[in-house]
């Protein structure tokens, strides 16, 4: 079920006068059936796909924070990850994989996607998407360690400059006891790459 958004109408109309323009500039005619609408749907589009600049993570994370004396690894792995490249503003798109170690306190497990959705859905470089997941969890949830692998597919390669169709970019960031107990993070990491359903 598709998540519903209200659009700004005159977001809308101020984006689609400007793709309406962009489409006369690269030789097409807009006002063709065809492209008759589509500078409205592209406005639409963009508001959707960055509808995180309007989310709070942080908010998220505390709106299902509970006491719990549980201190083994939590993980959500194969989380979806679609966001847009700020440098060409093409897509890139993969799976999330999120860990945390609580102490004392744990996180509703469907915010955790949605934090994810939330930094993700603006424009973004796969980096510092990694980054912002790590620290609002780290910061919220106070935990023992946070550990966040992401790996991604991006169009900005893969349909112009270098144009490498099977390439995948894989980030990482760890806080904690990730960072210093390799244990710890070698069990992340065999656990994320494992099939256990």
């Amino acid at each position: 079920m598709e998540k519903k958004i209200i659009y700004d109408d005159q977001v809308t109309e101020k984006l689609a006068g400007h793709y309406g323009e962009i489409l006369s500039q690269l030789g097409e005619d807009p006002r063709r059936e065809g492209l008759e609408k589509t500078p409205e749907r592209v406005a639409k589009s963009l508001q959707y796909l960055t509808q995180g600049y309007d989310q709070d993570p942080e908010a998220i994370l505390k709106s299902a924070l509970f006491n719990e004396e549980y201190s083994e690894m939590v993980i959500v792995k194969d989380i979806e990850v679609y966001s847009m490249c700020e440098h060409h503003m093409l897509p890139f798109f993969g799976k999330a994989h999120v860990a945390y170690i609580p102490n004392g306190k744990i996180v509703g497990l469907s915010k955790i996607p949605r934090v994810v959705d939330a930094f993700s859905r603006r424009l973004q470089v796969q980096e510092r998407l990694t980054l912002e997941i790590r620290d609002a969890i780290q910061r919220v949830l106070e935990p023992k360690g946070v550990a966040v692998v992401i790996e991604c597919a991006h169009m900005c390669m893969q349909m112009r400059g270098v144009q490498k169709q099977n390439s995948t970019t894989t980030s990482s960031a760890f806080t904690g006891i990730f960072m210093k107990n390799e244990t710890t993070r070698k069990e992340f990491i065999n656990l994320i790459q494992a099939k256990l359903h």
